[in-house]
């Protein structure tokens, strides 16, 4: 899987678009802003989007998918919790297979009731649950600290640490990492008990 990663917008969003080099499908990760640079890499490489996959259903990451999917006849994927226009819901474990790739869903909640990550070819797409350094935050509606806790503690700290991750916004020192090193560095991803990381988030 070739991975385009595509800073967008003035709120330092990525836009992802994901190739399957064996078949030349693709799939558009949080469309929003900068829409022409999405479809050179469309065209400069000749692929065809199956589907359009949002990480949640805030307006940074969900901006343009009525216009891509016009562009390229693409489904639109959200979490079966989204609220949004979306042709196709999935749920924790189901798999996004584009081409001989394939990406598996796991629900994160916490910076939103929808937000999921996508794992798949030893890559973690982590929308906004977890950034380079720190994690989205809980103070907008259907932000919740508890479930961003559990998520990052009982989900994410589990995976591999060799996972190389992809975040929703360019807000830490490089634009990816590693799983391993934000568990080492990242003052969320730290082993506290659910009341001390409520502290931390300025709430309890």
């Amino acid at each position: 899987m070739i991975v385009h990663q595509l800073q967008v917008g003035n709120m330092q969003n990525f836009t992802y678009v994901l190739e399957d080099e064996d078949t030349s499908q693709a799939i558009i990760l949080d469309p929003s802003w900068d829409l022409d640079e999405v479809n050179r890499i469309i065209e400069k490489n000749n692929l065809t989007v199956k589907y359009i996959v949002n990480t949640h259903h805030h307006f940074d990451h969900t901006l343009g998918n009525e216009s891509m999917a016009k562009e390229t006849g693409a489904k639109i994927i959200q979490y079966a919790s989204s609220t949004l226009k979306h042709d196709i819901s999935v749920s924790g474990g189901d798999k996004i297979k584009f081409g001989n790739s394939e990406l598996e869903v796991i629900y994160t909640p916490g910076h939103s009731k929808d937000s999921m990550c996508l794992v798949g070819d030893g890559k973690i797409f982590s929308g906004d649950t977890l950034f380079v350094g720190t994690c989205g935050r809980v103070d907008l509606p259907g932000g919740d600290a508890r479930e961003l806790y559990h998520s990052l503690v009982d989900t994410l700290r589990k995976l591999d640490d060799d996972l190389l991750m992809y975040p929703g916004h360019n807000y830490g020192t490089t634009p990816t990492s590693t799983i391993g090193e934000q568990k080492r560095t990242n003052l969320v991803m730290q082993p506290r008990t659910e009341q001390e990381f409520l502290e931390m988030m300025g709430i309890g």
